[in-house]
């Protein structure tokens, strides 16, 4: 694994505005940036990344199974007690789930470790899937990486074909926060795949769904939604004004409602607890979990549902050396052992491993100055060298 510094495509900004790559900059700033790119070998993604995937997926798999059988797990990952049914009503018809993303801290040099799940709402799909594999191309014919170069990367392949495992060439609502670019970019480039797939597709803002007398969801024009893929976390579901209607609903949900199991930082002392000292793991604790004396006076500490970093916290020696804000802070945490982010000239990065249908797809890296990965972090892509 290796950060190479290269010259950077100079009509970038041009291919990435003809795509509908609108939050390529953030603020200003670059969000995508390939001033440089990571090189693995094939060894470390075979071995390394997509291995470990398939590991973690396994173990999160036998979690979900556990969690819809144990109060216990469902109280812990603070899941209202209206919706446990609801839940595991969607794992026993085995409703499908098209995507996720493991963060994972690798070197190059030891296991993968895994830092979170992004189970439910994963973004960054359209940069990984499309804007890099078309990077690549372009870098070897402008003879800017070496050309016999390769990428971890069929994530556009398989959502295609997750579509139609999922849908069957049937109508879809893709729903979310339209106001919000990325949002709104990433429903776009999904609602393409699924119509590559062969459903019939519309998008609509999450707060113009409706519901008819007979409680069923609607669209703008009164139709029913009969499947919905949702960019729109489960536990804001669940606090919104119809969320006590999506249990009587016959609205069959995108990612299926036993991802909110997956989608919460619980999972991570909850699979240390089950699979303890396994290599891809992290030493993890509810922060209330006397176990916690373990990590010593160095972790981090994550709420419950904290997205893109938010109000997440690195403690070194009792000391907070690193902490971002946001509207987390509230909710129960999670003590997370120390993995220190592999640092190239000051930039940490974090790998995003991809999995559409269960299956390992593909590689995202993200860096940033500091050790929390945000929002605004980069996106550099990658290659296999």
């Amino acid at each position: 694994m290796q950060r190479i510094p290269i010259s950077e495509r100079p009509d970038w900004r041009q291919l990435a505005e003809q795509c509908g790559f609108v939050f390529h900059t953030l603020d200003g700033t670059p969000y995508w940036d390939e001033t440089a790119y990571y090189a693995f070998s094939l060894e470390e993604i075979e071995d390394n990344l997509e291995a470990p995937t398939a590991a973690l997926h396994a173990m999160c798999d036998e979690l979900v199974a556990r969690a819809i059988m144990d109060e216990r797990i469902l109280k812990r990952l603070a899941i209202p007690e209206r919706f446990w049914n609801y839940i595991a009503a969607s794992r026993k018809r085995h409703e499908g789930s098209l995507y996720g993303r493991f963060d994972l801290c690798y070197d190059g040099k030891g296991p993968a470790k895994l830092l979170e799940y992004n189970a439910d709402t994963p973004t960054s799909v359209f940069e990984s899937a499309v804007f890099q594999w078309g990077w690549l191309s372009d870098a070897v014919a402008r003879q800017i990486i070496p050309r016999h170069a390769d990428q971890f990367n069929s994530l556009h392949e398989r959502l295609i074909e997750g579509w139609k495992s999922l849908v069957c060439g049937r109508q879809i609502h893709l729903t979310g926060m339209l106001d919000n670019p990325e949002d709104a970019a990433t429903l776009a480039y999904l609602e393409d795949t699924a119509s590559q797939a062969g459903a019939t597709t519309s998008i609509i803002a999450i707060d113009k769904i409706g519901r008819n007398p007979k409680g069923l969801f609607v669209d703008e024009t009164n139709a029913p939604i009969n499947i919905a893929f949702k960019l729109y976390p489960w536990e804001w579901m669940f606090r919104e004004k119809f969320g006590t209607s999506l249990p009587g609903s016959s609205t069959r949900w995108i990612e299926p409602p036993w991802k909110a199991i997956l989608s919460s930082k619980g999972i991570l002392p909850l699979l240390w607890e089950m699979f303890p000292r396994h290599p891809n793991l992290l030493p993890a604790f509810f922060e209330d979990d006397p176990k916690r004396a373990e990590l010593d006076n160095s972790y981090v500490r994550k709420p419950l549902h904290s997205r893109e970093g938010a109000n997440v916290e690195v403690v070194i020696d009792g000391n907070v050396v690193a902490a971002d804000g946001g509207p987390y802070g509230e909710e129960p945490k999670v003590l997370q052992a120390v993995a220190p982010l592999p640092a190239f000239d000051g930039n940490y990065a974090v790998l995003g491993s991809w999995l559409v249908g269960g299956t390992p797809a593909g590689l995202s890296v993200r860096e940033d100055a500091g050790p929390i990965t945000k929002n605004t972090s980069r996106f550099l892509p990658h290659a296999i060298v």
